[in-house]
């Protein structure tokens, strides 16, 4: 068998030295060509490094201070809230038996009037034409009224000296009658 590139080969052969054929200063400069090349894509890349770095500095700070406004607006949230506490406490310290009681008593009767209204009320629409009944009282005075009986049930009975059943807080127990 015979191949044909074994001739071409052998034809070829004498240009193949002289092609391969480099000198020393031929290679000196192609590595020093390469070296620059190098060179080059080392400081790109440096300089990218450096910007990266000088990214992070710079959101680490804003990271710090974006945590310190936090932390502040925190502690001062804080200082409000035990600020409005203190002042409820306070308000609520300077609060008699008799205005307690009579914010209560106000509380129910606002609680029954809302039972009595929604008592009142039809659970159905009227036809056309037909009205709902109306109270005979008006629902101002009449309700509050009905109110203040029904929750009379409720309040405490005065005893035989005109008290109620609320111990008074200058009331210590001894009795100089």
């Amino acid at each position: 068998m015979m191949f044909p590139q074994s001739n071409s080969r052998h034809s070829g052969s004498s240009h193949l030295p002289q092609q391969l054929k480099f000198t020393t200063s031929d290679s000196c400069d192609r590595i020093k060509d390469e070296f620059q090349l190098l060179q080059a894509q080392y400081h790109s890349l440096k300089l990218e490094c450096d910007k990266l770095a000088s990214e992070k500095s710079e959101m680490q700070r804003h990271y710090v201070m974006y945590y310190e406004m936090s932390y502040g607006l925190n502690i001062e949230m804080h200082k409000q809230h035990q600020q409005q506490v203190l002042g409820a406490i306070e308000r609520a310290k300077q609060v008699t038996a008799p205005e307690l009681n009579s914010i209560i008593r106000q509380q129910l009767q606002v609680h029954q009037l809302s039972q009595l209204q929604a008592l009142a009320l039809p659970l159905t629409p009227l036809p056309v034409g037909l009205q709902a009944p109306s109270l005979p009282v008006s629902a101002s005075s009449g309700l509050l009224s009905l109110s203040a009986l029904g929750s009379q049930g409720h309040l405490p009975k005065e005893d035989k000296n005109g008290h109620d059943g609320d111990p008074r807080p200058d009331d210590d127990g001894d009795k100089s009658d």
